[in-house]
């Protein structure tokens, strides 16, 4: 007890010169004649108060006193001292007073905590108090400090309320019970009606929560609100809380389920809820109504484009990423469809057309299935899925492969000059460095098609100092691995071998393996050559890879994911997601080679591919199979012999129309057709002549040494007026330019500010990555809704302020603002 008292007594003298003790129950004499406290003097007041008051005020006007008295305080009109207390401190020895004067607060505060005393009962909720006070604090601040400490949170209500809804999202009342017993929840109340406008005869967190999702919905439709608009603030937050989004989750799906969401989202157009995102039904709703509109392509894609856009701001757009980016890429594929023109008059013509336009069909029905694939919606996905794969496979790829092997057909030499032939790609793409005595790394990833490589030039223009261009070349016939590989190597004269095993020969020497390949490179050129796997590579340590590059003036990478995942029948339906991994990889892969002292590089690959998704039907197989003297080698989509016989369905070469040597003839199906090949997959197939197997992307890459990226700009369009005069603010925001290869997206946080740094609205994340060439498409319509705080400023500035994160960091700079001046009526404040 006397240690108590004696820190009681040093707190109190830290801020006051003379403090009073009153010994009601006449029982602590004993602990204040024991009292040791250094530099203060202790005195009784015993009929002796003139002495006292002169000795204290005019002899030692200094000196800190410790004043004793044995009973209660007397009647104002007896009490001589009555002056000199009401300017000091008083000792108060009953527990609220030992309380007040742990907590270093006045007598003001007795009434506070005499209220709470059980609160006050735990010595880590004092101290948990003690830590949030200051100074200025008033009764109620320190009663939602209480609640704060009670709730284990921050002093704010929104604080507050977030950890009481994530307990209940949790199963659990013990903050609740917690705050009643402490007799805190009147005050919970009353702020939770001053802060939202919640009001009810048995105030619950659960039917507060249910309030909550019921109001805030029911602005952005048509339904009853009870809330005020600082309760759709909260809401925001919330949900883009870090801390608590689980918990939103949580209570979003429960009270979805009270609140018969379902039902009532059945009988609204999907467009009015575009910007809400309150529940996740409200996701699957768009997203099944979007699926029905572009199956009856009743919406235009740019529609579709801009609202899966919309989305990307929503809380569950994570969880549904996949399946907004799979109708995206259906509506695009489904406008390009419509729009393509699948005729040609040559073989150049074909390749042509191809890498301009045909290839991006290709590419949007691979973004579109791998989409599908990963979602793992495929009911919900179905009559899309039905409709795209009619049209890839019946409208486009057959029709477009049809026209093109009329032209395959009349040939009477495998050449699309002034498209380059696969086989001279070692002269054509890396001779040139040899001779400006450059290094070059080739990389080759095996079943890479043009597409893809169109896809990895745009991944790798958008990186810093890396520039990138893309042509196409003519991979060799029949488009399989040996073949194509050899003919990327350093060569005079290709040959395949006369046996069983489909290995190639590059001026009679086998290319099958990499140290065949190795001897190759250096009999051509110079000893400074090398080829390894792109796994090895890899795995080099950074002193090693640096070596590498030191070492050799040409460096061959052998990658396989593509290839290696189609090509077997039990994962070839994985190969849209081998290609996403391979872009991924490749870029690693130039990046560490980069970071090794290499500059420059070479992507291409062996050949391309097929690919349906869905089951092959009996008709897309050939009705016959190859015949002849000798049947050497036979895939799905090729077979090698020799004295092969003449078929109509299928397309027979000598080895000099294909520009090999030897005597061994190639048969490929015509068309997309294939083989029927025992223990063979059939949706991924290669080594034929189809537009999507044998034009190849050769990308050539270099880092610069100067950045050559940028970030695009974004203006605030002021409007009309720059007055705020209700509670809510539309502003127009502008992408300055089109987002490119390097001018790359800007992410922006956007909200309303006081002067002194305060929030009084809801606030933004925006992304602004439009790449439209008309200014009117690059606007951005932001509405703010602003909080009761900004009442508090009104008659003043308040400031629209864009903010964006430090790179790698979670803090913010500034970016742009705009000034507005606060003047709203008293009639803001009424709904009418």
């Amino acid at each position: 007890m006397n240690e108590r008292i004696a820190q009681a007594l040093i707190n109190l003298f830290d801020r006051h010169r003379i403090v009073f003790w009153y010994d009601v129950k006449h029982e602590l004499r004993d602990d204040f004649e024991a009292l040791s406290l250094p530099g203060i003097e202790k005195l009784e007041v015993s009929n002796n108060e003139y002495c006292l008051k002169y000795r204290i005020l005019r002899e030692q006007p200094e000196q800190k006193f410790l004043l004793y008295r044995e009973g209660p305080q007397p009647a104002d009109l007896d009490n001589w001292l009555l002056d000199v207390q009401l300017g000091q401190g008083e000792f108060r020895t009953d527990q609220v007073g030992i309380w007040l004067s742990e907590l270093e607060l006045t007598l003001d505060f007795a009434e506070v905590v005499q209220a709470h005393a059980e609160f006050y009962r735990a010595m880590k909720r004092k101290e948990g108090l003690k830590r949030l006070l200051k100074k200025d604090d008033t009764q109620g601040m320190i009663r939602l400090k209480m609640l704060a400490v009670c709730a284990g949170s921050e002093p704010r209500m929104d604080a507050v309320t977030e950890s009481l809804l994530q307990e209940l999202a949790d199963g659990r009342d013990d903050k609740v019970k917690l705050i009643g017993r402490c007799g805190l929840d009147g005050f919970l109340w009353e702020q939770m009606t001053r802060c939202y406008g919640y009001k009810s005869d048995e105030p619950a967190i659960r039917d507060f929560g249910i309030d909550l999702f019921k109001s805030c919905y029911a602005m952005g439709t048509d339904g009853q609100v009870r809330l005020t608009s600082d309760a759709l603030v909260f809401l925001k937050r919330w949900k883009d809380s870090r801390q608590f989004e689980a918990g939103f989750e949580t209570l979003s799906d429960e009270c979805a389920e009270v609140l018969n969401i379902e039902q009532d989202l059945a009988k609204r157009d999907f467009r009015e809820l575009i910007e809400l995102d309150y529940f996740r039904l409200i996701d699957l709703k768009i997203i099944s109504d979007l699926v029905r509109a572009v199956v009856s392509r009743t919406v235009s894609s740019g529609d579709v484009a801009l609202w899966v856009r919309q989305r990307r701001q929503g809380h569950w757009y994570r969880e549904y990423r996949h399946l907004y980016e799979a109708v995206d890429f259906a509506a695009q594929f489904v406008n390009a469809m419509s729009e393509a023109k699948l005729d040609m008059d040559s073989l150049v013509d074909g390749v042509q057309r191809y890498t301009r336009f045909w290839c991006q069909l290709d590419q949007l029905y691979r973004k579109f299935t791998y989409h599908v694939r990963i979602s793992g919606q495929a009911s919900l996905m179905g009559a899309l899925t039905d409709q795209i794969e009619n049209l890839y496979s019946n409208n486009y790829l057959l029709k477009v492969n049809d026209h093109w092997q009329s032209f395959v057909d009349k040939a009477n030499k495998w050449d699309a000059t002034p498209i380059p032939l696969q086989r001279t790609f070692f002269e054509h793409c890396v001779r040139p460095f040899l001779k400006k005595d450059n290094k070059v790394c080739v990389i080759i990833s095996d079943g890479m098609r043009y597409e893809i490589g169109d896809e990895l030039l745009g991944l790798i223009r958008q990186e810093d100092r890396y520039s990138a261009e893309l042509e196409a070349s003519l991979a060799m016939l029949p488009s399989y691995t040996q073949l194509g590989m050899a003919a990327l190597l350093p060569n005079k004269e290709l040959a395949i071998a006369d046996n069983e095993t489909g290995t190639v020969l590059v001026d009679g020497q086998s290319s099958q393996g990499t140290p065949n390949r190795i001897k190759i490179l250096c009999q051509a050129k110079t000893q400074r050559a090398t080829a390894c796997k792109a796994e090895e590579l890899m795995a080099l340590k950074g002193d090693d890879c640096r070596a590498l590059v030191r070492d050799h003036d040409v460096i061959y990478i052998y990658h396989n994911r593509i290839d290696g995942t189609g090509d077997k029948r039990e994962s070839e339906e994985r190969v849209f997601e081998a290609v996403e991994e391979t872009l991924q990889e490749l870029i690693r892969l130039i990046k560490k080679l980069n970071n090794a002292n290499l500059y420059n590089f070479v992507v291409t690959s062996d050949h391309g591919f097929i690919y349906q998704n869905r089951a092959i039907e009996e008709s897309d197989f050939s009705g016959v199979d190859a015949e002849g003297e000798l049947i050497l080698f036979r895939d799905r989509r090729f077979v090698l012999g020799k004295g092969l016989k003449e078929l109509p369905s299928l397309r027979k070469f000598t080895p000099a129309e294909l520009g090999l040597v030897g005597d061994v003839e190639v048969q490929i199906p015509k068309s997309i057709n294939r083989l029927r090949l025992k223990g063979s997959g059939s949706r991924y197939v290669h080594g034929g002549a189809s537009l999507q197997e044998v034009v190849i992307p050769v990308l050539k890459i270099n880092k610069k040494r100067q950045s050559d990226v940028s970030t695009v700009e974004v203006d605030i369009l002021r409007g009309a007026s720059s007055v705020i005069t209700s509670g809510q603010l539309a502003v127009a925001l502008y992408q300055a330019g089109p987002v490119t290869d390097k001018v790359q997206p800007r992410v922006l946080r956007a909200g309303i500010y006081t002067e002194e740094g305060d929030l009084i609205s809801d606030s933004h994340d925006l992304t602004f990555d439009l790449t439209s060439d008309n200014p009117r498409e690059r606007e951005l319509q932001v509405r703010f809704v602003l909080t009761r705080k900004a009442d508090e400023a009104n008659g003043q500035e308040v400031i629209l302020k864009l903010e964006e994160k430090h790179a790698g960091t979670s803090h913010y700079k500034e970016y742009k603002l705009l000034r507005y001046q606060m003047r709203r009526s008293f009639t803001s404040d009424f709904d009418f």
